[in-house]
């Protein structure tokens, strides 16, 4: 007879599930809170009024801190990873297809970079690019260095993806006479334009947040999270739990957006087929 009574394990999965849920967001629902602190309000609870200023403050001139710059910086680093990201790691999947000399060793190079420390990976692009005289930037050192995190990620997805894609469907269009060019666009560029999407959500997600790999290659110029890391020194308003709610429900906005792309996607895939 079947029983409705759970087990212990159930219980005990549910309470360290439910303290996991509250480590991760018990911090950022504090922030979130204290985000609309009222105009004479400080960094820590009891909340004194509850206004709108220090999200209007993020749009004055600060004393310290430039969150605009900063955040446009991120957002072109973000796109620039991004597009470079997909097109490796579509370009990668493609070419790890068929075997050729050396492909192991070039495997297993592109994805070395995920077990050297992110510090010492920013340490060492800092130093070759003072020893070779040019001045580390955001669009130029930071960017290389963001790329040893987010490629390896891109190229692990797509060699998954090619590895489960049935080359049944090339063959099929080239016995309709379809040209390389042809099948490529037509049939596999859409079976696996939701694959795509997901490298560029996570290689813009990587590189917005990098901290470490950004440290000693941004140069003169921080990007968002260098500059939040920045205030926590200086800034002793609540503007920076405003800037904090601002960033997160930006990347919140843009993985709902991407996820729904994906799905539409998805349904134009298997309407297709």
């Amino acid at each position: 007879m079947y029983s409705d009574k759970r087990s212990r394990e159930f219980y005990i999965l549910a309470i360290f599930f439910a303290l996991f849920v509250l480590f991760l967001y018990g911090p950022l629902s504090a922030i979130l809170i204290l985000s609309f602190q009222g105009e004479n309000g400080g960094l820590t609870f009891p909340l004194n009024g509850v206004s709108l200023h220090w999200f209007a403050n993020l749009f004055e001139t600060q004393a310290v801190g430039d969150f605009g710059g900063s955040f446009r910086r991120s957002l072109a680093l973000g796109l620039m990873v991004m597009v470079v990201t997909v097109l490796v790691s579509l370009l990668a999947g493609l070419a790890f297809r068929r075997r050729f000399i050396g492909a192991t060793a070039l495997f297993y190079l592109s994805v070395a970079s995920l077990v050297v420390p992110s510090i010492i990976i920013s340490l060492g692009i800092g130093v070759l690019f003072s020893q070779l005289g040019l001045q580390p930037a955001w669009y130029s050192s930071a960017f290389g260095a963001h790329l040893t995190w987010t490629l390896p990620f891109g190229v692990l997805i797509m060699l998954a993806v090619f590895n489960r894609f049935s080359p049944a469907y090339e063959e099929a269009a080239r016995d309709l006479g379809a040209t390389a060019w042809q099948t490529f666009r037509y049939v596999v560029l859409p079976m696996i334009a939701p694959s795509l999407v997901g490298v560029g959500l996570f290689g813009f997600t990587l590189s917005y947040d990098e901290f470490a790999r950004t440290l000693m290659t941004a140069g003169t110029y921080n990007t968002l999270p260098l500059e939040i890391y920045g205030m926590t020194t200086n800034v002793t308003t609540p503007v920076l739990y405003a800037l904090g709610t601002v960033t997160t429900v930006f990347s919140f906005l843009v993985i709902a957006g991407t996820l729904g792309l994906i799905v539409t996607l998805n349904r134009r895939s298997q309407a297709s087929r």
